[in-house]
């Protein structure tokens, strides 16, 4: 399909150039207008001309490809079909909105956004020993407020363990896929702190750092919850703070 698209696209190119050169060669008048004529249509065609050229840029340097989830700017989608001009995107809601999940709405990205804006790619490839490795596993992050007379040693401990229990088998899975070369965020997750507290006047947040594939993190952040609140229920030195707190940055 994309041979296909490619090659009528460069028919009608052709096409159009071979039209001006025999206009030329019949016509002094249209050869005069001809320069005119095409700077203008190169002026107004130049953002679908930039789309054209950025998608080799996507093909050939890897920036995303169908099945990526990325975020452009301010949209965040599933990659579905990259095509001349545009990227069609399977849009994927905000932690605010549907909790980062499909919201069933499709989008439709103009090529040209990669040549002037950052894309964050989720679906990321990593490079171990001059081997590139496909791999969508991710940093998340689950932030609970507890109140300042809290036990914060023990609701960090407690976060602690819920965190290894429960991305174990996430953390087995990635070693798998990486084997004898790890990315700095693998490492960081077996060997570096996992989590952090950080000290509002109304609450204390406590923020736990876990490892899951893009699309099953909201899952696993759930079950990170749900057991961190059951756990605290019985424990009397550890309690939520009276009013809900906005979130922690």
């Amino acid at each position: 399909m994309r041979i296909l698209q490619f090659s009528m696209a460069l028919t009608l190119v052709l096409a159009f150039i071979a039209g001006l050169v025999m206009a030329m060669l019949h016509s002094t008048k249209v050869a005069t207008a001809v320069p005119i004529l095409t700077f203008g249509l190169t002026f107004a065609l130049q953002r679908y001309i930039a789309c054209f050229f950025a998608y080799f840029d996507i093909l050939i340097s890897g920036i995303y490809r169908p099945g990526d989830r990325i975020r452009v700017g301010e949209i965040k989608g599933d990659v579905r079909w990259v095509g001349l001009i545009h990227t069609t995107l399977a849009e994927v809601g905000e932690d605010e909105k549907l909790g980062g999940e499909l919201t069933g709405r499709i989008m439709h990205l103009p090529n040209l956004v990669v040549l002037d804006q950052a894309v964050l790619n989720y679906s990321k490839d990593y490079s171990v020993r001059q081997k590139r490795i496909a791999s969508d596993y991710m940093f998340d992050e689950a932030r609970i407020p507890v109140s300042r007379d809290s036990n914060v040693k023990k609701a960090t401990e407690l976060l602690e363990g819920i965190l290894r229990s429960e991305d174990e088998v996430y953390l087995q899975q990635v070693r798998e896929v990486f084997r004898d070369g790890y990315p700095e965020f693998l490492e960081e997750a077996v060997s570096g702190p996992r989590v952090f507290i950080h000290v509002e006047p109304n609450c204390i947040w406590i923020k736990g750092k876990f490892v899951a594939p893009v699309r099953q993190r909201n899952q696993l952040k759930s079950r990170i919850m749900i057991q961190f609140l059951r756990q605290v229920k019985a424990s009397a030195d550890v309690r939520l703070p009276a009013a809900a707190p906005f979130p922690a940055s």
